[in-house]
């Protein structure tokens, strides 16, 4: 049996969206704030080692990764499952105006986000499911390189849950920051977790 060839895959996170901190899922498509610009050039830092960028199409994570591909040369595509998961009547809202709204209704999300889901949200196990088949897909369409996923707070969250064998009541638990770094990687015996909410400089 051969042996696959080690692939290493960095997730990062888009920065500070227009209209601050929010619920703000796949059906909001706001775009970076300029220090959430700094943000992500200051994650990146002066180098780009990777192979292949693939983004989520929502317009906070493709801006940037489309100028990553300009600057450096990197081939990118856009991934469709790789969007944020829905968050249905809380879309847009802040955690204070939920909380104001509701404040059982925002704990128990925290305290079981599998089944108190906001109305009209997303299922979140379908939703890490989505997140699981595309970067598998990825992985094993790009392996041996080195690849980097632009994408949202709950799409990192899900790929290093997956990586993790954790369970999805846990989710949340979770913190990734606005441009944090998560580095995996993945051989024979399948994803390690190396590094979360890093630099790229911290790594290199």
């Amino acid at each position: 049996m051969s042996i696959k060839s080690e692939t290493t895959i960095d997730l990062l996170r888009h920065g500070e969206p227009q209209g601050g901190r929010a619920f703000r899922g796949h059906s909001i498509d706001d775009p970076l704030t300029e220090k959430g610009w700094q943000q992500m050039w200051d994650a990146v830092g002066d180098d780009a080692p990777w192979d292949q960028i693939i983004t989520s199409p929502l317009e906070r994570c493709l801006a940037f990764a489309e100028t990553l591909m300009d600057v450096y040369n990197i081939p990118c595509t856009t991934e469709e499952n790789f969007k944020e998961v829905g968050f249905g009547s809380w879309e847009g809202k802040t955690p204070d105006e939920i909380q104001k709204e509701n404040i059982k209704e925002y704990q128990n999300f925290y305290l079981d986000p599998v089944n108190a889901r906001p109305k009209g949200a997303e299922n979140l196990n379908a939703f890490i499911l989505r997140v699981k088949k595309a970067y598998e897909k990825a992985v094993e369409k790009f392996q041996g390189q080195h690849l980097l996923i632009v994408a949202h707070a709950g799409v990192n969250r899900a790929i290093i849950a997956n990586a993790l064998h954790a369970a999805p009541l846990g989710l949340y638990r979770i913190k990734v920051n606005n441009a944090g770094i998560s580095r995996l990687k993945h051989d024979h015996l399948g994803d390690h977790l190396l590094y979360h909410n890093v630099q790229l400089a911290d790594i290199m």
